[in-house]
């Protein structure tokens, strides 16, 4: 274990070269910052530093920069995430605010991600596995054409056509439309097969088919999504950051291009908590020169999705946690008040 004093040294060298930019040398550190000791106690602990993997001299300069060990230890002993000013968390709130579905919610948090974080933002869109049913409607195109639209507790909805194989009237429309709110409604999808197995039994002879019609269009509805759905922005902003990659830029576009890779990058979606890989933590070849911040998001306790950046490892990691941190807040709260 480190003792205090080097994880100051080790705090002051990441704050500066993120900064700057440049490798930090001890002259520097002394005069930027109060570490209570002298220039050449500073020396001594960033041999130590170095020593054990947590900096390193990238050529013969005398300053050193973190590694991906030195910035996993920087992020494991941060005593709290960077909080966003009140203009700040206003602009954020007036902006998701203004959204006026699932898709210009999922598309302003992309942006505003990217903005706030100068980073590459990737966005899930709520699963249908994980969400729970808020409302179906039924409508009648004509006697015997019908559109059923489920509509999630996120606020995600989805259309279908259905042909009745028989005329279904207004009364027989207004009841079967009322029977299958009534037990489906804040239900879980999973749990919704069970629920309405035996609702055509309930109607006469001549209804039965199409309620079966019906029932088969809406569980078809809920499983038929298996392919999870993402939006990216902000790759434009990696191209600020050329000398920290250290072959070229294309690998790590090339990776982020992959939809595969950007799922595992985000992970199991009921994860909310943050969750920060570094460098060499991220399995994809293309993206080991690289830090991913994500975090869950959902309109109660468990998420329903993730969202988070991608930037360089000299990345801002106390202001960049903050920022995703407080988005997926915000956007919590949409889903829960759509």
């Amino acid at each position: 274990m480190l003792s205090e004093r080097r994880l100051e040294v080790l705090r002051a060298i990441v704050q500066d070269y993120v900064g700057t930019e440049e490798p930090v040398g001890s002259k520097a550190l002394t005069e930027r910052h109060r570490l209570g000791v002298s220039p050449a106690t500073v020396r001594n602990d960033m041999a130590v530093l170095e020593d054990e993997g947590f900096i390193a001299q990238p050529h013969t300069s005398a300053g050193r920069i973190p590694t991906d060990k030195g910035y996993r230890l920087f992020v494991d002993r941060l005593a709290g995430v960077k909080p966003l000013s009140s203009p700040e968390r206003r602009a954020i709130h007036n902006f998701l605010d203004c959204a006026v579905d699932l898709d210009d919610v999922v598309a302003r948090t992309v942006r505003l991600l990217a903005q706030l974080t100068r980073q590459v933002a990737i966005v899930q869109y709520p699963s249908l596995t994980r969400s729970t049913v808020r409302h179906v409607e039924l409508l009648a195109l004509s006697p015997a054409r019908l559109m059923l639209v489920l509509i999630t507790d996120t606020g995600r909805v989805e259309q279908r056509m259905i042909d009745c194989p028989a005329p279904f009237g207004e009364t027989s429309l207004a009841d079967l439309r009322a029977r299958l709110n009534s037990r489906v409604v804040g239900r879980r999808f999973s749990d919704v097969p069970l629920l309405v197995q035996d609702l055509p039994e309930s109607f006469e002879n001549e209804d039965r088919g199409t309620v079966a019609a019906v029932l088969t269009t809406l569980l078809e509805t809920l499983v038929e999504e298996t392919e999870e759905r993402l939006m990216i922005g902000g790759t434009s902003n990696l191209t600020r950051f050329g000398h920290d990659f250290p072959l070229v830029i294309r690998p790590v576009l090339e990776a982020l291009e992959e939809q595969v890779v950007l799922l595992k990058l985000l992970g199991e979606a009921t994860d909310s908590g943050m969750t920060v890989r570094i460098g060499h933590e991220n399995a994809h070849e293309g993206l080991t020169s690289t830090s991913v911040v994500t975090v869950g998001y959902g309109s109660g306790d468990e998420a329903v999705a993730k969202l988070g950046v991608v930037g360089p490892t000299r990345m801002d990691y106390p202001g960049t946690m903050g920022a995703v941190r407080a988005v997926a807040r915000y956007v919590g709260q949409i889903l829960a008040e759509s």
